[in-house]
């Protein structure tokens, strides 16, 4: 993975500097947080190698190389490493979605059919790790919980994607994007049935988009 590839140079570079002066530098000890996101980047790609069935903190600890009681320091059980890595996903996804919806500017319409297109085909793509790590949590509690968060992180980024095209009041677009988010939902949930396939799901989608930011009538 990209992170732990920078944690591996950074040590490498070390080493050599240190071997280039004779000297006998130990590998650097990662932070907590830097740890935390090693161990879930090697989770994400057992997941993605192996399927979410064999990702458990013993084989997680093997993969990255570590002893196990490093890995119970931050995950408690394996319903607690999945739920960490279903919410990581998501924010990964959305942050990168959002810094490509930053880069030129766009139309409300090419924003209403991107964000249209990348919301359905997440509900589509049903061998991405998001479903994998979900599947894995089938009946879970915290899931449902966890999955509201979810929610709420896909309304912020709706609201941050069509602020520029919006005429309407902070609180009004926040409601407007919760609403446009429940469509986004119930037509996945249409498109899972069979109902619609994924490019009529997108199109009605990109279109509630652009109707919901309409000023309402005075």
């Amino acid at each position: 993975m990209a992170t732990f590839s920078r944690f591996r140079k950074a040590g490498n570079d070390v080493k050599k500097n240190a071997q280039e002066d004779g000297e006998q530098v130990p590998p650097r000890r990662l932070s907590k947080a830097e740890r935390r996101r090693q161990l879930l980047d090697t989770a994400l790609l057992i997941v993605r190698e192996e399927g979410a069935d064999r990702l458990t903190l013993g084989h997680l600890a093997e993969r990255a190389g570590i002893s196990k009681p490093v890995v119970y320091d931050h995950f408690n059980t394996r319903s607690q490493l999945l739920i960490e890595l279903y919410r990581w996903i998501d924010v990964e996804r959305v942050n990168t979605f959002q810094e490509a919806m930053t880069a030129g500017k766009r139309s409300l319409k090419e924003c209403a059919k991107i964000l249209a297109v990348a919301y359905i085909h997440c509900a589509a793509d049903k061998t991405d790790e998001f479903h994998a790590v979900g599947a894995a949590l089938a009946g879970s509690e915290e899931k449902a919980r966890v999955f509201q968060e979810l929610l709420d992180n896909a309304v912020q980024m709706f609201v941050s994607v069509l602020k520029p095209h919006s005429t309407l009041s902070a609180a009004g677009l926040e409601w407007r994007c919760i609403g446009l988010v429940g469509a986004g939902e119930a037509l996945s949930a249409a498109l899972v049935r069979g109902t619609l396939n994924e490019v009529e799901a997108a199109e009605i989608f990109a279109s509630l988009i652009q109707g919901g930011l309409r000023s309402p009538p005075r």
